[in-house]
């Protein structure tokens, strides 16, 4: 009897156990589901970053100072060992010495030392994670301040290599051109096409869309050998007798208004002839610049409509003195770009 008692005790707390295992289970379960679906709502910040670590290792080529670790279960501890690859190419694993691994992807390097280990080790299994890119040039042109071949580390996004760059100029465009050898793949971007010849992948991002935050998913992961072009921006000009002449960069607007020219250019002086006023806009056939009388006094009285000024547009206000004479100077100082100061509206 006692012993029928002590296996029925043995038997309800072993059923006991089984029921608090399956309430553990099952809420374990539940909790991952839920997790599972607040991750699929909510933005994957590190998708990129991971798209971009599988590229590096299919297609970057590996360079003299990049820095990586090597991983193989059968190594002395520590079980990852970093290695600086040499100005010869080579990096130091041990078991095997130098091995020369510059010109290769990191599936390649893996590879080759797993061909090399096989001698000392059976199976071996070499994993190589790149820590530091130091051999990875990316060009910059345009209207930034330090143009030029930037040999980056690491991974960098398109604004990270703008800062690098010293920033963009203040006659800067807001449309940025990023082209890229297509086997590293197309670029992210919605409106991004392959170029003629098929080998390179061209798109265009807006750069105040990402500065202000609107549109951050265009601040793109850059890949070696990439080409960022900052054009300059179109400009309309305002010259004479004006409180603030000078060069407008017109940004995502195609052309702006005579007044809101003028307004740019913080109004009139009070010697300003606003009748005989002009714009001059280049022609494209003959590229000379054509004068368009414009009054600006019926203008701002409402009697005439307002007058659109389109990309390197010149409106001239008169004084009263040395007409013909400061239209040959402002035309030679826009030619030249000297002379003449340039304001970003914001």
């Amino acid at each position: 009897m006692v012993l029928d008692g002590v296996m029925r005790n043995d038997e309800g707390k072993a059923e006991r156990i089984r029921i608090w295992r399956v309430a553990w289970l099952s809420l374990a379960l539940f909790l991952a589901v839920v997790a599972s679906g607040q991750n699929t709502s909510a933005p994957r910040m590190g998708q990129a970053q991971v798209n971009c670590d599988s590229q590096i290792r299919s297609t970057y080529l590996l360079g003299p100072d990049d820095e990586v670790e090597i991983g193989e279960p059968e190594f002395e501890e520590p079980a990852n060992k970093t290695a600086r690859i040499d100005g010869n190419g080579n990096i130091q694993v041990p078991l095997v010495g130098r091995v020369p691994v510059a010109g290769l992807t990191v599936e390649q390097a893996e590879q080759e030392l797993n061909k090399r280990l096989s001698t000392y080790i059976r199976h071996p299994q070499v994993a190589i994670s790149i820590k530091e890119l130091h051999s990875q040039p990316v060009s910059l042109l345009g209207a930034v301040n330090t143009p030029g071949v930037h040999q980056v580390q690491g991974h960098k996004t398109l604004l990270e290599m703008l800062s690098l760059a010293g920033g963009i100029r203040i006659d800067a465009g807001y449309s940025i051109r990023i082209t890229r050898q297509i086997e590293w793949g197309c670029i992210p971007l919605p409106n991004a096409k392959l170029d003629p010849s098929g080998q390179f992948s061209v798109g265009e991002v807006n750069l105040k869309q990402i500065m202000d935050a609107e549109n951050p998913q265009g601040n793109i992961p850059i890949f070696p050998h990439d080409v960022i072009s900052v054009p300059k921006a179109e400009m309309v000009y305002v010259i004479g007798d004006v409180k603030r002449s000078g060069g407008f960069v017109l940004g995502q607007d195609q052309s702006i208004s005579v007044l809101q020219a003028l307004s740019l250019a913080e109004g009139l002086n009070g010697t300003a002839d606003t009748r005989r006023s002009r714009i001059l806009r280049l022609d494209a056939q003959t590229h000379q610049r054509v004068e368009t009388a414009v009054d600006v006094k019926k203008i701002l009285s409402g009697k005439s409509g307002d007058v659109p000024l389109l990309g390197d547009d010149i409106l001239f206000i008169p004084s009263s003195i040395g007409r013909k004479t400061a239209l040959r100077a402002i035309e030679a100082a826009v030619q030249t770009g000297s002379g003449l100061l340039i304001w970003r509206v914001p």
